[in-house]
């Protein structure tokens, strides 16, 4: 039976975590802080509880340098439930900017409107505007962008969705390409002619096929203040969280689960600009989206950021053991990293990451990496062995787990190999793997 020092383990999620985390859980979860309870039985209510969830957020602020007019929310339903919260709460924000402006307009050109006939005016507008310029921007670039845009559709209507880039399409029908943005086809914004997008999605790490942005993209830039200039831009940080510095101002939205870099399943982390919340903004009414007829909306109250946001992220039974454990992780960061804070780990990651790819670009002959070399992962490494030959990946596999280098096996959906080099993988284990690449191009 090996131990946990002997194994190097690269899966893709559920994720490796720091031993000294898991072994600080093992107590925290029997009796914590000698109280008598594990962090599996306490109150989520609880003056313990409400301690680690400010403390989360705290360290969450100080690695990221969140600014002040931003709240972030633990929630639950993973990645996935964030594709459709973000519909939920995001489409009713460009509702509710349509309604103020209607309102205010047809009461400048109409003083003295009767409450009930201007509500019906207004109505009528609004359902003109659904109709023809209601649109959902998705960057399409691997498996899970692509799960979210056809969330998208499954909740409001296809016709509302639109496909500003499907990498697909650059690549012979695979991922592993990012088109340049010139050729995307975003929503026009006023200054452009158009009228804008209710928000643009993109997934900043696909964990499947191995593709990440290296940087923000300029076509997302801020453009204005006008509200009809702003994207509202949303990103799926599920497997880069944490991983490397992210200025956050330029997110309207941003989520993650936390079972890659930051801890368990269980937790979901989304990060909100404030003013797309009540009172800044306000949430439409139920009656007006029943009327309007967009499909999925309002959604469920457990993806709703108004009340999770109101409520300090405890609306509903938060688990505060999943909460702790993301908590330590973040704040074991904090500690080893000060001033230089996420910075401290992006430099660690992009390390590991550069001597995985050395070792793979060293033997073009064995070893293909999937994607692009201008958008390779840092966290997920995909790779095929001897051109995906079935043989040589299974002798690949079975080399790896004698010396225990486990979890490379690639997604189901694709197939071959992917080391997943998330921050709680440590660098001597990389190092291993990297041997191991190594003497198995040579025959060893």
């Amino acid at each position: 039976m090996p131990s946990r020092q002997e194994v190097s383990y690269f899966g893709a999620g559920p994720a490796p975590l720091p031993t000294s985390v898991v072994e600080a859980g093992a107590k925290a979860f029997v009796n914590y802080n000698d109280s008598g309870l594990g962090l599996g039985e306490i109150s989520h209510r609880s003056p313990t509880a409400n301690k680690i969830l400010a403390d989360a957020k705290a360290n969450l602020s100080t690695l990221l340098d969140i600014p002040d007019n931003y709240e972030i929310l633990f929630m639950q339903g993973g990645g996935s439930g964030e594709f459709s919260a973000v519909v939920q709460n995001l489409v009713p924000v460009w509702i509710e900017r349509r309604r103020r402006r209607a309102e205010a307009e047809i009461l400048k050109a109409n003083p003295g409107t009767e409450k009930d006939q201007l509500n019906e005016l207004v109505y009528q507008r609004l359902q003109k505007e659904v109709d023809e310029e209601l649109k959902l921007d998705y960057l399409i670039t691997g498996s899970w962008s692509l799960k979210a845009s056809q969330e998208a559709a499954k909740l409001v209507g296809s016709k509302y969705v639109n496909v500003a880039l499907d990498a697909r399409k650059a690549n012979d029908g695979k991922f592993g390409k990012i088109p340049t943005e010139e050729t995307w086809s975003l929503t026009p914004t006023k200054r452009e002619g158009g009228k804008g997008s209710a928000f643009v999605y993109f997934c900043d790490n696909e964990t499947v096929d191995g593709v990440e942005f290296q940087s923000f993209p300029k076509s997302l830039e801020a453009q204005g203040q006008d509200e009809e200039d702003e994207r509202l831009v949303v990103a799926d940080m599920s497997s880069n969280f944490i991983s490397r510095k992210v200025d956050v101002s330029k997110y309207a939205v941003i989520f993650g689960g936390a079972q890659k870099n930051i801890g368990v399943t269980g937790i979901t982390l989304a990060i909100v600009r404030k003013d797309l919340l009540p009172p800044h903004t306000a949430t439409p009414p139920p009656t007006l989206l029943h009327r309007l007829n967009i499909g999925g909306l309002p959604g469920p109250v457990v993806l709703d950021y108004a009340t999770i946001a109101k409520n300090n992220s405890l609306y509903n039974t938060l688990p505060i053991f999943n909460l702790w454990i993301a908590g330590q992780v973040m704040a074991d960061l904090v500690s080893e990293f000060g001033a230089q804070k996420v910075s401290g780990q992006e430099a660690v990651a992009n390390k590991k990451a550069q001597l995985i790819y050395g070792a793979l670009d060293k033997y073009p002959a064995v070893y293909q990496v999937v994607p692009d070399k201008s958008i390779r992962s840092r966290m997920n490494i995909c790779f095929r062995v001897s051109g995906g030959d079935d043989a040589k990946e299974k002798e690949f596999i079975a080399g790896a787990e004698k010396r225990l280098l486990q979890g490379l096996k690639g997604h189901r959906s694709v197939g071959g190999m992917r080391a997943s080099n998330y921050n709680a993988v440590p660098l001597e284990n990389v190092q291993k793997l990297v041997q191991y690449l190594e003497d198995f191009a040579n025959g060893q």
